[in-house]
């Protein structure tokens, strides 16, 4: 599951090599054609105006750079599953057409029929990455039959930790057509090539994903946020019953005796997983969340 063209390469680009190798097949869900990317196109195209037909070339030329680094990772280009959604929409699509989008991940799984997915890590600060997460999880959950194993991945943001963390091994020869497959990005590559080596460097590290016990009627959340900001949150809460949102002032909130917030008002027999999202509805040049995501358990 990847949201934009480069994530294929920048975290699971040896994961990719090794199931080639071992006789497995690899198909990849390009959620977006990261066509909303307007520094890097302003700086190669030496341009200050982006349009809709400026985007949607560029867009293009990013799914053509996933086919070209598929091909040097060893995958078919017909292995790639684009689906055209918004680039920093994908938790737009998640608000307002929850049921479409699980639905059409489903599709996908259901057609390929995968033992393994790995899928964006639920605290990745970038949105596209939470809610393509959150998207997956419930995609899984709705389906009969045996899941899937899932490795979640980390692009943007702190290195995973705790239990259940799972390091690639690799070699020489893995590492450098990673690093190969990675320079088919060139649009990338051109503005932020040092930043996007750095990444794709990094030891492929992963999390077993598992559905943790089903919630109960309320469930602690992980933020404290100052109570200067409390007018401008929100909190969005989505399950397999779908999504609801409040103002931070108006969420069922309650303050346990450690100072935690704990959200009440939850229905246990929701089967699923649940997630939460605290967010401000506020512009911004900054496009990472700072809050983000999180999984609910019982309280």
């Amino acid at each position: 599951m990847a949201p934009h063209p480069d994530d294929e390469s920048i975290a699971t680009g040896e994961l990719i090599q090794q199931v080639r190798q071992a006789g497995g097949e690899v198909q990849i869900v390009l959620l977006t054609n990261g066509d909303n990317n307007p520094w890097p196109q302003r700086w190669v195209e030496r341009r200050i105006r982006i349009g809709a037909d400026e985007r949607r070339r560029w867009g293009e030329r990013r799914r053509a750079e996933v086919a070209r680094a598929l091909t040097q990772l060893g995958v078919d280009a017909q292995a790639l599953q684009p689906q055209g959604w918004p680039d920093m929409g994908v938790t737009g699509l998640l608000c307002t057409a929850l049921d479409a989008s699980v639905a059409v991940i489903q599709e996908r799984l259901d057609d390929f029929r995968p033992t393994l997915v790995a899928l964006p890590s639920l605290g990745d600060r970038h949105p596209d990455h939470g809610a393509a997460h959150v998207l997956t999880r419930l995609a899984v959950a709705g389906r009969e039959g045996a899941p899937p194993r899932m490795l979640s991945y980390l692009v943007h943001g702190h290195d995973m930790a705790g239990t259940g963390r799972v390091k690639l091994d690799s070699s020489v020869g893995l590492h450098a057509n990673k690093m190969a497959a990675l320079a088919c990005h060139g649009s990338q590559m051109a503005l932020s090539g040092k930043r996007m080596r750095r990444l794709a460097d990094r030891a492929e590290r992963y999390h077993w994903t598992r559905d943790a016990s089903p919630v109960t009627e309320s469930a602690v959340l992980p933020w404290r946020p100052s109570p200067l900001l409390q007018r401008w949150l929100r909190l969005t809460l989505v399950d397999g019953q779908g999504i609801r949102e409040w103002s931070w002032r108006r969420a069922p909130l309650a303050m346990d005796g450690q100072g935690r917030y704990v959200l009440h008002g939850l229905d246990p027999s929701v089967a699923g997983p649940r997630f939460a999202k605290l967010h401000m509805n506020l512009p911004s040049p900054w496009i990472f969340d700072r809050w983000g995501w999180c999984e609910l358990h019982g309280a």
